[in-house]
């Protein structure tokens, strides 16, 4: 059984900046986009009910020519996509375990603003539940998986909290790097290298910006709220456009630090890094996980990224596809 003493970076990629940039890079996105091209699968778009007037996509990938395993249900992180490396690259790990892969993206992620009027905000699980409800009923799913990293993570473990009452047949679970805490990952970004706040600033002010152009009449912010730091820019969305009270309101309904994962029932593989440079390690010891879930702590591998080699082979999605394999064959 793979484990994280098989993940063993050598030199600078034992860094953990180096690693999450890597996680991130143009080298992935190619690499993710020949494997999964490589794996024979065949590809379908899918459009699900996210409840209300909620719409969400989805991209369906099978292999003819193998038996079904199952579905496993991909959930990317906060302004990664569908489309991301680390997503097909995870994708064609599982197809050749002999999965059904489905990668979904949020609202507002990848190429699907134009598909609801709202923006997007982390605490809305509901139409992530109810998606994978249709999902579910449209492709006949017996036996699903979810696996998500950092925020993806976070939603997949929710999702596992609601999967009995909304009828998912919910089997496992594997999350790599999820967000724990959010208030505290926001401090981590504010005193950490300001490459996380350009990174995420920069695609989440493109993804606003592009919000604005589509629906023009009901978006009227201007450059220079856009142009807000990160923690104030979120307490805005929260206030306005998320009916929060406060910027700590809006983080603390969607964090599942503490005991909050209490009820989760299902099989869950959590993977983190001792190094993630935006969820610290120290957290995790305040973090009371139910006997359901197994957390895995790797001395490295940055936040989500977890790169063995120059080449940029991902140990997560050899891990992510390892966990769930060994549940089905369990």
């Amino acid at each position: 059984m793979l484990t994280v003493d098989d993940f063993r970076p050598i030199g600078l990629l034992r860094n953990p900046h180096l690693q999450s940039v890597l996680g991130a890079s143009a080298l992935r996105r190619r690499r993710g986009l020949r494997a999964l091209a490589a794996s024979g699968a065949v590809t379908t778009e899918y459009i699900l009910d996210g409840g209300g007037d909620a719409r969400l996509q989805a991209w369906h990938s099978r292999r003819p020519d193998v038996a079904r395993a199952g579905t496993v249900l991909l959930l990317h992180g906060w302004e990664g996509s569908a489309d991301s490396g680390y997503m097909r690259l995870t994708a064609a790990r599982l197809l050749a375990c002999g999965f059904e892969v489905v990668r979904l993206n949020f609202r507002d992620h990848g190429d699907t603003h134009h598909l609801n009027a709202e923006l997007f905000h982390s605490n809305r699980l509901d139409e992530v539940v109810h998606a994978s409800a249709d999902l579910v009923c449209r492709l006949r799913v017996r036996d699903l998986s979810i696996a998500g990293y950092s925020l993806g993570g976070n939603f997949a473990l929710r999702v596992g909290l609601r999967a009995q009452a909304a009828g998912l047949p919910l089997r496992r679970i594997a999350a790599v790097c999820p967000l724990v805490d959010p208030a505290r990952t926001m401090d981590c970004m504010e005193r950490g290298p300001a490459i996380y706040d350009w990174y995420f600033r920069r695609k989440w002010r493109r993804s606003l910006q592009r919000k604005r152009a589509l629906f023009p009449e009901r978006y009227d912010y201007d450059d220079a709220t856009l142009a807000l730091d990160l923690r104030s820019l979120t307490g805005w969305l929260a206030q306005r456009y998320a009916g929060f009270g406060s910027v700590d309101a809006y983080f603390d309904s969607y964090s599942i630090a503490g005991s909050r994962l209490a009820g989760l029932r299902v099989p869950t593989h959590i993977l983190m890094a001792q190094d993630d440079p935006v969820i610290p390690c120290s957290d995790l010891r305040q973090w009371r996980l139910p006997e359901s879930a197994q957390l895995e702590l790797a001395p490295w591998g940055g936040h989500c990224a977890f790169i063995e080699n120059l080449a940029g082979d991902g140990f997560a999605e050899r891990w992510v596809a390892a966990r769930l394999d060994a549940g089905v064959r369990a």
